[in-house]
């Protein structure tokens, strides 16, 4: 019995320490959005979209995982294939999950993003797992253009891949990848920040904290004191997709008491965006609203942002415009198809205002 629990301590011990243990400090691994570095061996992807991409080789692909409440969601692409990701399910503590195997031989190159958002909780990535002789390789150049977004739950993804009559909660159909904002960033061939959280507004949010709160964080985990260094990345276009909640909470929820007039409406926002313009002086920025009913026939939402940007532009903004998304015509978040056509309509709009 001694000899057979010893030959079993020595299989486990060979599976232990069997393949290519790739550390989360290893330089290189090409990480993407605003990620908590305070400990180099223990990055915190938070906010939604945030990335880690490489090149590897071997057969076999494994990421390890330590996920504060067990909610969040990823997205690991193998060799580009961006229609068939292999999606992890997160569960609470650390775990290993294998995305890939019997890889044939040769390079292979790996994305994983974050589906959900800080509102899921935050997730330590631990590293990755090749098989025996396996390598991490050089990873792929970076893209030389950059766009952040600041949004909430349509810039997120709520929602986006559920039936069209289906619930927007469910975890598992939010996916920020599908989201507008990243599909823009793509088409422009852009590396993208997406600094949303759903449920925020600019005044008033479903929560006691808003965008102005919010916008300057390292974390995406609720209103906290981490500080994002906005010297370390410069977008060179932002786009700000927000109103939404305020239009909910203000008029239909009466929340905001007293009522605010149109011209504070207008001031709000513009503050949020001279704060943005202050961090990014020489940024393209596209002031955005839509799809859902903040931009329906007879709402006086769109007018507020066209408002204050004109009152930018009076003040001598020139890199600064509007542009408004159609109405969904449902009562829910926009699914993968508008926000696909929305992508179009913004792609085309950037496209014309920076020459790219």
């Amino acid at each position: 019995m001694k000899f057979k629990a010893g030959l079993a301590a020595l299989l486990l011990a060979g599976q232990a320490y069997a393949g290519v243990a790739i550390n989360p400090d290893n330089a290189q691994l090409q990480y993407t959005g605003r990620i908590d570095f305070a400990d180099r061996a223990r990055p915190v992807l938070s906010w939604p979209g945030t990335s880690i991409e490489g090149n590897f080789s071997g057969a076999s692909l494994a990421v390890k995982l330590d996920d504060q409440q067990g909610k969040n969601y990823f997205n690991v692409f193998i060799d580009g294939d961006l229609a068939k990701p292999v999606i992890i399910e997160a569960a609470q503590g650390s775990k290993s999950y294998v995305v890939a195997k019997g890889l044939k031989p040769g390079r292979h190159r790996f994305l994983i993003t974050k589906r959900t958002e800080g509102e899921e909780g935050g997730t330590v990535f631990q590293g990755l797992e090749l098989d025996d002789g396996g390598k991490l390789l050089p990873p792929p150049p970076r893209k030389q253009r950059r766009i952040e977004f600041f949004g909430d739950s349509i810039t997120s993804g709520m929602g986006n891949e559920a039936p069209d009559d289906g619930p927007d909660h469910l975890l598992k159909e939010k996916n920020n990848f599908m989201s507008y904002a990243p599909i823009t960033a793509r088409a422009l061939e852009a590396e993208a920040h997406i600094t949303s959280q759903s449920g925020i507004g600019v005044m008033i949010s479903w929560f006691p904290f808003t965008m102005p709160d919010f916008y300057d964080q390292l974390n995406a985990v609720g209103n906290n004191d981490s500080k994002w260094d906005f010297k370390s990345w410069t977008p060179d276009v932002v786009v700000v997709n927000l109103f939404q909640n305020d239009r909910w909470l203000i008029d239909r929820e009466k929340r905001l008491s007293p009522m605010p007039d149109d011209a504070q409406r207008v001031q709000a926002y513009r503050t949020l965006v001279q704060k943005i313009r202050a961090l990014y002086p020489r940024a393209y920025i596209v002031c955005a609203l839509g799809s859902m009913d903040a931009v329906q026939e007879g709402s006086k939402w769109p007018g507020y942002v066209r408002t204050a940007v004109d009152q930018m532009r009076d003040g001598g903004d020139q890199r600064i415009d509007t542009i408004i998304f159609p109405w969904n015509g449902f009562g829910g978040h926009p699914r993968v198809k508008q926000h696909q056509a929305n992508a179009a309509l913004l792609t085309a709009f950037i496209r014309q205002k920076t020459g790219w």
